[in-house]
């Protein structure tokens, strides 16, 4: 895992699987996917090295992919694995990637894994989501931050992280620069929209960005990370702390479950942030969320 770690692979052999009449083409979906990535006929067939006519043909139905090409111009797209399958199906071919739950027995070592990179970033705050930001599993130094909630229910499984982040029930009083770091959490999962195409995700970003903003914005701090990244400036007790965060997946992944796990860790900003995070890892207080 660290920036990917592929594990996990269930082959499947053509099985003449033949799609129901509401279900789009092999073909369809193909273009479909093509038109999300912005690509024309000719740019996907020069990357995945067939002619274009080729292309129009398997777009149009006129030609019957092969389980390969399917699979080739997936890869060209760098379509989902989950929508992969999708695509095969389509084609009349059987999913070429295992989805295992993750109480799965076989899961044991992605799980292990995950809660290794988890515990090895104490004493600084981790948690792993699935694909729709459920929470996984979250790090021993993740329970201070989620002391105090207003409302119990964000709390109850599965914790949607970005819910629990923005809800004026949740996080969002605690934190400091609440607009800004909405902003970046709404426009990234907008991106992942558009990666990703799931309705479910669709609908938590139009969840997000219904919630109630503050009107006026607090000065930033005297800690400029803008030219890197958006800091999490977080109110905590009577002091204010201050985190940049990192995005961790597994590489190569055959399995659609685990390309779907994400680990989000995060680094104080300042030292003054580090101090008191160790501090609070010691057993210390260092104030509570207020």
């Amino acid at each position: 895992m660290g920036k990917r770690a592929g594990l996990g692979y269930q082959t499947g052999m053509s099985t003449n699987h033949t799609p129901s009449p509401a279900t789009p083409s092999a073909g369809a979906l193909i273009r479909e996917w093509r038109t999300r990535r912005r690509m024309s006929q000719l740019d996907l067939a020069l990357e995945a090295e067939i002619s274009q006519r080729h292309l129009s043909f398997v777009e149009s139905g006129r030609s019957t992919p092969s389980r390969d090409m399917v699979l080739h111009l997936a890869e060209q797209l760098e379509v989902p694995l989950r929508e992969r399958n999708r695509i095969l199906l389509a084609a009349g071919y059987a999913p070429g990637f295992a989805e295992r739950p993750l109480d799965d027995p076989s899961m044991g070592a992605v799980m292990a894994a995950v809660e290794k990179v988890l515990a090895g970033h104490e004493p600084n705050p981790a948690l792993a989501v699935d694909r729709h930001w459920n929470l996984i599993k979250g790090n021993r130094a993740m329970a201070p931050f989620l002391d105090g909630i207003a409302n119990p229910a964000l709390l109850e499984s599965p914790v949607n992280v970005l819910r629990l982040s923005l809800h004026p029930e949740g996080l969002a009083p605690r934190i400091v620069n609440l607009i800004e770091w909405r902003d970046h959490l709404v426009e990234r999962l907008h991106r992942l929209n558009q990666a990703v195409a799931e309705p479910a995700l669709y609908e938590l970003e139009q969840e997000l960005r219904a919630y109630p903003m503050p009107k006026r914005v607090r000065p930033a701090s005297a800690h400029d990370y803008s030219a890197i990244a958006v800091p999490l400036r977080l109110r905590f007790g009577e002091t204010e702390l201050s985190f940049i965060t990192t995005i961790t997946v597994f590489g190569t992944p055959l399995d659609v479950t685990v390309s779907e796990i994400a680990v989000e860790t995060f680094f104080p900003a300042d030292e003054r942030t580090a101090a008191i995070v160790r501090t609070m890892a010691d057993g210390g207080t260092a104030g509570r969320p207020s």
